[in-house]
């Protein structure tokens, strides 16, 4: 895979310094000049130290010393952003009060001591840090005489003194922390040792989430991470003062839930060690090779492994001085977007972030299926081309006949039928990261045949069947923000199966059944929260019909005939920006009901699998702007049905 930045030193012809600025300020692919090096500064040698090391994470050597924390300290939560290093409270020692709030920072560019930044919502040590280039956030602690789940939180731009984020899981000290550019994940921790792994998603406030588990129990373990995946170091086993430094290291995906896996061994066992990383190398320094807290056996070892490759740690080099309790900032991690060269994204031959949403997003995805072996699997297609799909990921819990939403960077499925029979579970999946679906929230009520809609800012998901009778809930979710469906409004009868499609401001829902067919056209105005406005007629009464389009026309596709005996192939379409009846449009390459659809950029529109009437694994397509019978696209993996509401994309109509 070729760089998709010019490197400085040999910019000639047309890579000027504007398309250096363009890539770093654009794309976020050209690595900054302080992403390789990597901080550790504070720790206990028997007393507090305030000496800040320094090292150059991809040159093996010992550590040189940067400066000094603005007092000696140890077990500080520490991170950095691409220009600063932060160090929030610590232990201090020495009478009363032997803890303190100060938030210390240091400058990158200039070799120098800390400066006061601010100060936490409490004087409070041993707390895991997890943060990206706009929050850093400092979890748990120790804060006399009790156990903390509080999280604070700073922005690192800005001066000042740290906000309430939200509460852990639980009450603890010793946590280790890592992230990505979206979520902050949190691990062990003590009275005793914990396994338990939460997270956060940085872009609102709230209360950390069940992510997982470690292998075993641990505490004050140290953190490291990709853009993709976190890494978690070393700790103890066991209570203090009979800590059992251990060598392991673990790894999670960031995208997904689940448990940590092996990843492989450091060099020695250690507790209370601090990790630096850039996005491929995580070094790991000092710590104490017995328990938390004894001097008489703490460590200068410094030791690194490549994050990409299973494998033990190597010698790295050495501290400038041996200890415990320090802390490691960076300006690399996985969680500063900008100052590390991008993963290669979907459809990204030159590494080149994948141009996304308003009908230039061009990844869709069939989420679910309504039976067989694989209801739990996600396929995408890259919507330009034609072939056959490609295995995504896998849903949390095994379901058809949910609906979907999606923005530009983010999908939303919510609802269905599997196991268990009636869901009220949404999950949500990353376009630009293929994985499996992570939790987002939960419905109103658990129902399947439901459908969802979406502009880049709401997701809406409608009507249904709860298993004893039909319904007409509209309710809505913001994309961006984790959390439960809010109530939006009501549909004008109860009814399931229902085709839809939006524009940036409307979405429409088409046909359906309550449970006799309809070909009722309703809308509502994505932005307000109302019930439906009529909008005209199908050009038929149908059923299990799928939808979507640009943000011009919307189509309605496939469907069960009026007697319910066989699916039809009939497409029709509206101009979503006026109302009145469907016009018909063309038909499908096979008649089909239960119709996967919403997989759609500006100009092409694809439809997959459905009964005709055994599973299928048919996927065709409609240029929208014409009219016209439908083009074979490819297959599915496998055949399916009940992916209809469950799909949608990246530059669907509602995105423009």
């Amino acid at each position: 895979m070729g760089e998709s930045y010019p490197r400085r030193d040999q910019a000639r012809g047309l890579w000027k310094i504007n398309d250096i600025t363009k890539n770093i300020k654009d794309e976020g692919t050209y690595p900054q000049a302080y992403s390789n090096k990597g901080f550790f500064g504070g720790g206990n040698t028997g007393s507090n130290v305030d000496t800040i090391d320094q090292i150059i994470i991809q040159s093996a050597g010992n550590a040189t010393d940067f400066g000094d924390l603005a007092q000696g300290k140890n077990g500080m939560a520490s991170t950095g952003t691409p220009t600063r290093a932060f160090w929030l409270g610590g232990y201090t020692g020495g009478g009363s009060p032997n803890m303190t709030s100060q938030i210390d920072t240091i400058n990158f560019a200039t070799a120098g001591n800390c400066s006061d930044f601010g100060d936490m919502s409490d004087q409070r040590y041993m707390m895991g840090t997890a943060g990206n280039d706009t929050r850093i956030c400092a979890a748990g602690g120790y804060a006399s005489p009790s156990f903390k789940n509080v999280i604070d939180f700073i922005t690192p731009t800005t001066l000042g003194d740290a906000t309430d984020f939200g509460d852990l899981t639980g009450s603890r000290s010793d946590v280790g922390g890592t992230s990505n550019a979206t979520r902050g994940v949190f691990f062990s921790g003590a009275p005793g040792t914990s396994n338990v792994i939460d997270f956060i998603e940085f872009s609102t406030t709230g209360n950390a989430v069940d992510f997982g588990d470690l292998p075993t129990a641990l505490k004050s373990p140290t953190g490291s991470s990709t853009s993709t995946k976190g890494f978690i170091s070393g700790g103890g086993s066991g209570s203090y003062p009979a800590d059992t430094p251990v060598n392991t290291i673990s790894e999670i995906t960031f995208g997904t839930l689940g448990n940590a896996t092996d990843f492989g061994d450091l060099t020695t066992a250690r507790i209370v060690a601090a990790a630096v990383c850039d996005n491929t190398k995580s070094v790991v320094a000092g710590g104490s090779t017995s328990s938390s807290q004894d001097s008489r056996n703490t460590s200068n070892v410094i030791d690194s492994f490549t994050m990409s490759t299973r494998g033990n740690a190597t010698d790295f080099g050495d501290l400038t001085v041996a200890r415990n309790t320090l802390g490691g900032a960076c300006g690399g991690h996985g969680g500063i977007e900008k100052s590390q060269p991008r993963a290669p994204e979907l459809y990204s031959p030159t590494n080149k972030v994948v141009p996304r949403g308003g009908g230039v997003g061009n990844v869709g995805l069939f989420i679910g299926n309504h039976s067989g072996p694989t209801a739990g699997g996600i396929e995408y297609i890259n919507i330009p081309t034609t072939g056959n799909t490609i295995d995504f990921g896998n849903i949390g819990n095994n379901k058809g006949r949910a609906g979907a939403a999606s923005s530009n960077t983010r999908s939303l499925i919510g609802g269905g039928e599997g196991s268990p029979s009636y869901q009220a579970a949404i999950n949500y999946n990353t376009f630009a990261t293929k994985g499996n679906s992570a939790s987002f929230g939960d419905l109103t009520d658990a129902r399947s045949q439901m459908t969802g809609l979406s502009n880049d800012t709401r997701g809406i998901f409608a009507g249904g069947y709860d298993g004893s009778s039909f319904i007409n809930i509209i309710e809505y979710n913001t994309i961006a923000t984790i959390g439960n469906s809010t109530d939006f409004g009501d549909l004008s009868a109860t009814r399931g199966s229902i085709g839809t499609f939006s524009s940036t401001t409307r979405g429409c829902f088409a046909g359906g059944r309550s449970p006799s067919q309809t070909d009722t056209i309703e809308y509502i105005t994505i932005a307000s929260t109302s019930n439906v406005t009529d909008f005209g007629n199908l050009t038929q009464v149908m059923s299990t019909n799928a939808g979507g389009g640009s943000a011009t026309r919307g189509l309605s596709a496939g469907g069960l005939n009026p007697g319910d005996s066989a699916g039809i192939n009939v497409t029709s379409y509206v101009t979503i920006a006026s109302t009145g009846d469907a016009t018909d449009f063309g038909d499908l390459t096979v008649a089909r009901y239960i119709v996967g659809g919403g997989a759609s950029n500006s100009l092409r529109l694809v439809f997959a699998g459905g009964k005709s009437p055994g599973d299928d694994t048919v996927m065709d397509y409609f240029t929208i702007a014409t009219t016209g019978n439908a083009i074979d696209y490819g297959d599915l993996s496998t055949t399916k049905s009940g992916v209809g509401n469950g799909s949608c994309s990246n530059g669907h109509g509602g995105l423009s």
